[in-house]
């Protein structure tokens, strides 16, 4: 089936949230020593802030908002905590780049388990696609040095594989409760920050950030914690699930080459070639995207 204009915009809207993303990098990188579930605390304390706003346009009370069925603040508080949460416990028990590969499985995932949702169909592209832009990926976080696998981080491992289900499971099944108007997502935010709140004290030290660094954690607050989940949830909901997992590897890709621009990483080689395959298997996997008409040819 092709896309419709509204497919279309839904999907674009979407794709704001890997822009966003892209910044998340350079953004933690300001935010100085702050510990991460502290880091994360607060921004999503301020991604709260957004959704009290869209409530407060909306109309009604707030109570109003947060009447959600239960499967939905489960699905939720599971997405957008547990992601934050096995994700930091996977950097905790493994080494960062076989972690942060592992986690990255998440938009692959995502393509793949599109295969699964009512009126969606997986064409060789797609898989072909995505693939290529998790190679990209890869060698991105490894800066083309490699990487090898030590059964003595199997936790870090698997914390790392359950990120990448958490997310791709949290992004697919959220379809499932497409008549749930996004700003229900201020109440996961909301949620979110008091359990990184109580991580916070339990696990770290409170940092008190510097006056320039506060101005990059309400940036992070902002804009990749904060709004991204808010148009990450109409897209997946709206628009096309399979591009935006695909083009989901663009947050990396733009990501290293904010901090190239920034002087904060160098350009290689391996950066390069990671841009031929992300650009490239973007490219392949949204072909029924950017050429409605082929949907309809035989595989």
């Amino acid at each position: 089936m092709a896309p419709t204009s509204n497919q279309r915009r839904s999907t674009l809207i979407g794709f704001s949230a890997v822009l966003m993303w892209a910044t998340l990098a350079l953004l933690t990188d300001l935010s100085g020593t702050v510990p991460p579930f502290q880091l994360t605390a607060m921004a999503f304390t301020i991604a709260f802030g957004i959704g009290l706003a869209a409530w407060r346009q909306a109309g009604g009370n707030v109570l109003q908002h947060l009447r959600l069925p239960w499967r939905v603040w489960v699905l939720g508080i599971v997405g957008l905590f547990g992601y934050h949460f096995f994700y930091f416990m996977a950097l905790r028990h493994a080494p960062a780049v076989e972690a942060s590969l592992i986690a990255y499985l998440w938009p692959l995932l995502i393509v793949f388990f599109s295969a699964l949702l009512p009126g969606e169909r997986l064409r060789w592209f797609h898989g072909a696609g995505a693939i290529a832009g998790f190679l990209g990926a890869g060698l991105l976080v490894t800066k083309g040095q490699g990487f090898s696998f030590d059964p003595q981080y199997t936790t870090g491992y698997l914390a790392a594989l359950v990120c990448a289900l958490t997310w791709s499971g949290y992004s697919i099944l959220s379809r499932r409760f497409g008549a749930i108007p996004t700003s229900a997502v201020g109440g996961f935010c909301g949620a979110t920050a008091v359990l990184a709140w109580v991580c916070h004290a339990l696990f770290e030290t409170t940092v008190v950030p510097a006056t320039w660094e506060w101005l990059a954690i309400l940036c992070l607050g902002l804009g990749p914690v904060g709004l991204a989940f808010f148009t990450w949830d109409y897209g997946v909901k709206h628009g096309n699930i399979r591009v935006l997992g695909a083009l989901s590897y663009a947050a990396p890709l733009l990501s290293t080459l904010l901090l190239i621009v920034s002087g904060r990483a160098e350009a290689t080689w391996s950066v390069g070639l990671a841009c031929g395959l992300i650009v490239g298997g973007a490219l392949l996997a949204t072909l029924d995207f950017l050429r409605p008409g082929i949907e309809n040819k035989p595989s």
